[in-house]
């Protein structure tokens, strides 16, 4: 068992794999199919929605659970006890947003260095989990895959809310009135909301499934529109907003200081956390040795020059205090501000179409994402073979997107999770965090192995981006590290429980192929 838990699977054989014909998938994706895929991810709801909450901070109850972990180091580094936190919740980092976008669009490049190099070596569909399998052993391989459940199921259900809210509130601008109770999450933050399902958040999931089944040419076809589309509404409020900025807006520049930078940061992490979604498109690019570094370079770039500008131009029309508590001007500051500012209307209504776009984008390559991970941890044995079956004319992983769907468009439907979102930065943080020590160990492991892409100064930059990374989990409340913790525990009893027992590498199934 002990041996089991530290193997490694061989490069090269996770590459013949991957070969076979019964999993192998349609190579049809180029580098700039790539980039956009990975602009698809890391620019929606976030960039229209949490740019206002995380520049005004939010107050929380005076609870222990309730604190900011880098608060709490803080004050028992200058107090030695935990007692007398005076700051719950989450510091406003005020018009120094901007630099939280720029702090965590650094911490994201060094860690997309690292993701570049392995996969540029290790082709294959998994993402983060496939190269901790190559790199650090099985059972790190199944807490990152089970890791990033969360960051693509907890995020999406919280994406397809948000475009659930969101859809339903330009409907309404129109005089078209969705019942509350057919377009209300069952269950919020606040408790029962007297509401039967939430349609239009789970209508949205079943749609992009059903294109997803269909093939990654399609998806991709439909994501690189919406992406032009998205883009082209955030330049138009650049310059329209640009126009309406006051720059006594900027002052204070930084109210509370590098805490609210910190924790800034953290909420906004959630923007950047679709750029690894590349990588798991590994196995149907046409040269991804190649143009998978470039798709996770090029789209992080992009993306951090969007972010910071329309941190500064939003902070710039109206305080950052306006964005805080509850209401539009909290889960829509972008078109709040617009409105409030007295913007052309054919404007407003172009730049929430972009905002739409941007969501379900968001949401298409999320989904994607995650059925890729479970296809390479099925066919490694981790989950049902069921997860990494092929459609006979389409060759998508179709029971795995069916399911994915199923997964998130129902409590989609139901939940609205709220705060309890925050696990998906916790857990990207931490498969950024296991990916960076990867190349690390790869390079002393196996130091002459080609490489197409390196990451430089090796090992300074993994270790900064490791560093990074743990600096930006600090700004996360207590209560998300709690919920890390159990989500990793219930991971754990079903890898030795199920999992374990079914891998290539468990004990009966290495003495059967010893026999054959």
């Amino acid at each position: 068992m002990a041996s089991q838990l530290f193997a490694r699977k061989s490069i090269d054989k996770l590459i013949s794999d991957s070969e076979r014909p019964e999993h192998r998938l349609k190579k049809t994706l180029g580098p700039w199919s790539l980039t956009a895929l990975g602009i698809g991810a890391i620019i929606g709801s976030g960039i229209f929605a949490l740019t206002g909450t995380a520049a005004a901070g939010e107050k929380g109850d005076p609870s222990f659970y309730k604190a900011q972990v880098l608060d709490l180091f803080l004050h028992f580094i200058h107090h030695g006890t935990f007692s007398g936190v005076m700051m719950y919740g989450r510091p406003a980092a005020g018009p120094a947003i901007a630099i939280s976008f720029l702090l965590v669009a650094v911490a994201c490049v060094f860690a997309g260095l690292c993701y570049a190099e392995l996969a540029s070596m290790i082709p294959i569909a998994g993402s983060a989990y496939t190269y901790s399998y190559a790199t650090l052993g099985e059972l790190f391989a199944w807490i990152i895959g089970w890791d990033l459940i969360l960051e693509y199921a907890v995020s999406n259900v919280a994406v397809a809310v948000s475009f659930g809210g969101y859809f339903k509130a330009q409907l309404a601008s129109f005089g078209l009135n969705l019942p509350d109770k057919w377009s209300t999450p069952v269950f919020t933050p606040e408790g029962w909301s007297h509401s039967y399902f939430n349609f239009p958040a789970f209508l949205i999931v079943f749609v992009l499934t059903v294109l997803l089944v269909r093939g990654v040419r399609e998806s991709s076809r439909a994501n690189n529109i919406m992406v032009l589309i998205k883009i082209g509404a955030i330049f138009l409020f650049l310059i329209v907003g640009g126009m309406l900025v006051k720059p006594a807006n900027w002052h204070p520049f930084a109210p509370t200081g590098f805490p609210g930078i910190m924790a800034g940061g953290a909420i906004i992490f959630f923007t950047y956390i679709g750029f690894d979604s590349v990588s798991t498109a590994a196995e149907e690019a046409k040269n991804p040795q190649k143009d998978i570094p470039f798709g996770i370079i090029a789209s992080l770039i992009v993306c951090t020059i969007l972010y910071i500008g329309v941190a500064i131009v939003l902070l710039g029309m109206m305080p950052y205090s306006t964005f805080s508590g509850a209401g539009e001007a909290s889960d829509a500051p972008v078109v709040y501000a617009l409105k409030h500012l007295g913007a052309n209307h054919y404007f407003q209504a172009a730049i929430v179409i972009g905002a739409l776009m941007g969501m379900i984008s968001s949401l298409l390559v999320f989904q994607y994402g995650q059925t890729r991970i479970w296809f390479a941890m099925s066919r490694d044995g981790l989950l049902p073979k069921l997860f990494s079956a092929l459609h006979p004319k389409f060759k998508t992983p179709h029971w795995s997107t069916w399911i994915a769907g199923i997964l998130v468009g129902l409590p989609a439907g139901f939940v609205d999770i709220g705060e309890a979102a925050d696990l998906s930065n916790i857990g990207t943080l931490f498969a950024f965090l296991m990916v960076s020590l990867g190349v690390i160990f790869l390079r002393k492991t196996q130091p002459d192995r080609p490489r197409v892409f390196k990451v430089p100064l090796v090992p300074l930059f993994p270790i900064i981006a490791v560093l990074l990374c743990l600096a930006l989990m600090s700004g996360l409340l207590v209560v998300t590290w709690l919920r890390f913790f159990l989500w990793l525990v219930l991971g754990l009893v079903i890898y030795f429980f199920y999992s374990c027992k079914r891998s290539e590498f468990a004990p009966a199934n290495l003495a059967a192929g010893n026999k054959g």
